[in-house]
């Protein structure tokens, strides 16, 4: 079987009859790609960089702990969002400018609803969350100011979330691109001259990095709002904000078609969530060492995520001419990219860990601990990007809910229990113990795949319809 398995692989690599050519396939990838790096990744990595320049071990493991759980919760408002935009798009495409308009009141409310019993829960009790976590003491008198910030950011990202997700449902993906290009060097700047005390700010270390992301988050909203009630194409919608009454019934739609895709992005969200609770015991330098090691394994598999994008596209659309052999070309095809790309990374990291590391940590505090783990974390990468894609694939292939199961159930029933179990064994190695807890993730990622392989060669996948989107 295994033989069989690879003869395939390599045999849908070098098909020039079906699927796409591979110059296609870069032609997509490209602008992925870019938006992937400048808007996400460049933006988390020299806000890290910045924040090693403090020298405080304990503030930047603050930081990735505090921002895991974060994007944990800006995935429930991103949820939102592309229920907005599903709604919405279909609402516009049968030539219903009211409900369009009806749609984003609906959606408006809600995310202050929703975003405002988060702020209240992270406002109010900062502490708890702490407290809850096991982190050392001086990393809560420090996280609790701090997640206080965040809150406010995230609160302004369910609002704003909301806005692009009327807008990329009335087809227009321009705005949105402006939106996180003005924020995202709203942030940068913000963040440099915050945290540094440049041109006559004050220095507030830290905690500016808090602040430079609600500039980011209110920008990008400001920039949407600005479009949506001052472009006289919108006048056609008739929005009016504050007609939440007349909208209840589209604010349960609203939540019945997000909770699938809020489901499937914040099991990956919260895995990291917990991957963070599972590590804090082990203190300060293995919690900083954890945010510098997940933050450039992201930055590595951003090829990964860029062709993830484009498998969906391409499969989506093969699906609709029902080109089997087409899809199943495309994904070997992609696989193999996004392996040389991803591994190059890797490597290049490996060979030169060190360094990269001791970017983020001048005073050498953690750097050695992130050098030691890295490389054999660096291996049980692949089979998150082997996830990444295939699961992409099968999105587009309209098997939306197995992707979100299959991701569920090996994070509740392997995952967390597995990495569980490593913290309670008796590891004299801290490193080792490490590593364990950590490699439990990329392992569950590996059943996923494997359940993701098994379901391309029996066949099933082909009878989904679009109905089970």
């Amino acid at each position: 079987m295994k033989q069989r398995l690879l003869k395939s692989y390599f045999s849908g690599i070098i098909d020039t009859s079906h699927g796409e050519s591979y110059k296609n396939i870069f032609r997509y990838f490209f602008p992925e790609l870019i938006t992937a790096l400048f808007l996400y990744s460049a933006l988390q990595l020299l806000d890290l960089y910045f924040i090693g320049q403090i020298k405080s071990t304990a503030a930047f493991a603050t930081n990735g702990v505090t921002n895991t759980f974060v994007q944990f919760i800006v995935k429930i408002a991103e949820g939102l969002s592309v229920g907005t935009l599903v709604l919405v798009g279909r609402f516009n495409g049968a030539k219903q400018d009211q409900k369009v308009g009806d749609m984003l009141v609906a959606s408006f409310w809600t995310s202050v609803f929703v975003g405002g019993i988060f702020f209240a829960a992270i406002y109010f009790g900062a502490y708890h969350f702490f407290y809850l976590y096991r982190v050392p003491e001086n990393m809560i008198s420090l996280g609790i100011p701090f997640l206080k910030l965040k809150a406010v950011a995230l609160f302004i990202s369910f609002v704003y979330f909301g806005f692009l997700g009327f807008l990329r449902g009335v087809k227009n993906t321009r705005v949105p691109m402006y939106t996180f290009i003005i924020g995202g060097i709203a942030f940068i700047i913000a963040d440099y001259l915050l945290i540094f005390g440049k041109l006559g700010f004050p220095e507030l270390g830290f905690f500016g990095a808090a602040i430079a992301q609600i500039v980011q988050y209110s920008v990008g909203l400001v920039v949407a709002l600005i479009y949506v009630f001052g472009d006289k194409n919108n006048r056609k919608y008739g929005i009016e904000l504050f007609s939440v009454f007349k909208n209840l019934t589209l604010v349960k739609e609203l939540i019945f078609i997000s909770i699938p895709v809020i489901l499937d992005k914040a099991t990956v969200a919260g895995s990291y969530v917990w991957l963070a609770r599972m590590l804090a015991p082990l203190g300060a330098v293995p919690l900083a060492s954890f945010s510098a090691v997940k933050d450039l394994e992201r930055f590595a598999l951003l090829p990964a995520v860029a062709l993830a994008n484009v498998i969906t596209l391409v499969v989506s659309n093969d699906l609709g001419a029902h080109d089997w052999s087409g899809i199943k070309t495309n994904v070997k095809k992609i696989v193999f990219l996004s392996s040389v790309m991803v591994l190059s990374i890797l490597l290049a990291i490996c060979l030169f860990a060190g360094p990269i590391f001791s970017l983020f940590d001048p005073r050498g505090e953690f750097a050695w601990h992130a050098t030691y783990v890295f490389p054999p974390l660096a291996i049980l990468v692949y089979f998150d990007l082997l996830q990444l894609i295939l699961s992409a694939a099968l999105r587009g292939a309209a098997n939306v809910k197995l992707v979100m199961w299959v991701r569920f159930f090996v994070c509740m029933f392997f995952f967390v229990p597995v990495s569980y179990l490593f913290t309670k064994l008796d590891i004299p190695n801290p490193l080792i113990r490490f590593i364990l807890i950590y490699g439990s993730f990329y392992i569950a990622n590996a059943i996923a795949s494997a359940i993701y392989i098994k379901r391309f060669r029996d066949g099933r996948w082909k009878v989904k319809q679009l109905e089970d989107l």
